[in-house]
């Protein structure tokens, strides 16, 4: 699982902190980017090479200057001082901390809504991933990219449920993580009697968010049916539409009396399969009523 992210924020920022998961961490634990303007960096070697180039500038000058010097030496000195000016310049990287700034600033301004794989614990990881699973598999479905489902809606309040629920399991991961260490360091017989509603509390309203996550697995699961039977039907429709030059071939060869009732069978199905879409998408409009409630 990745970064979890309010739908109230905006795409290209929610887009932005979703890829530097990573870094979010990092900026959670207290990291902040260092105040640099250049969006270049220099390497050593290049910062070592431009701090010697006034010596090597004047070291060339006396050698030219001087009537002693061969030729070829100061031929293959200038040879090798532009080399070492290249790679100097191919060695300037690109510096990140604009983009490591960026995500800084939208992660501060942005500050509590969003959630990262660390706010939640093995158990309430697994129920994420599984409400996760459900919404993905309804948004990606045909029938809902086809309209036979409320997309709009869909594409509004399964994102918020999402959130709802990472929100929740994320304050109730952090109330076990501080009940686990306080039962850790010993409980006295006198608050025994206290600790008991508590962790009662815990477990109901863990029963609540699971509760959700299965109303969005079964309406996931009636939108799986809704979208076999779509398949179907766009299958027998081929095929329909195919069936005047099978006819067509069947009298022709004196055998189309023995294929009738099959030819009829057809028809029949993708009748049968037209209803059973309709009944599908309208069970999966009743288990979407049933998530709003």
């Amino acid at each position: 699982m990745g970064v979890v992210v309010d739908p109230g924020v905006p795409p290209e920022v929610a887009g932005l902190l979703r890829a530097n998961a990573p870094l979010l961490s990092r900026i959670r634990a207290g990291w902040v980017p260092p105040a640099e303007t250049s969006s270049r960096r220099k390497s050593p070697s290049s910062a070592m090479l431009l701090a010697a180039t006034p010596f090597v500038v004047a070291l060339m000058a006396l050698l030219l200057a001087s009537r002693f010097a061969p030729a070829g030496f100061v031929l293959l000195g200038t040879y090798v001082f532009v080399v070492l000016v290249k790679i100097a310049s191919m060695s300037e990287v690109e510096d990140d901390r604009p983009q490591e700034r960026g995500v800084y600033e939208q992660a501060r301004w942005y500050d509590g809504r969003y959630l990262l794989p660390e706010d939640f614990d093995q158990e309430a990881r697994a129920v994420l991933t599984r409400a996760q699973r459900a919404i993905g598999s309804v948004l990606r479905s045909h029938v809902n990219a086809e309209g036979l489902l409320d997309d709009a809606r869909n594409a509004v309040m399964l994102p918020a449920q999402e959130w709802e629920i990472a929100r929740l399991l994320a304050k109730l991961s952090a109330l076990r993580l501080e009940h686990r260490e306080l039962l850790a360091r010993g409980i006295a017989p006198e608050v025994a009697a206290v600790i008991e509603p508590l962790e009662r509390a815990l477990v109901n309203s863990e029963a609540a968010v699971v509760a959700r996550v299965e109303a969005l697995e079964r309406y996931a699961g009636h939108v799986a049916e809704a979208e076999r039977a779509y398949h179907a039907r766009g299958q027998i429709e081929e095929l329909r539409a195919r069936l005047p030059r099978y006819e067509e071939l069947l009298a022709e060869s004196g055998a189309d009396k023995l294929a009738v009732p099959e030819i009829e069978r057809l028809a029949e199905d993708a009748d049968v399969l037209e209803r059973t879409l309709r009944r599908s998408v309208r069970s999966a409009h009743e288990a979407f009523r049933y998530l709003e409630g």
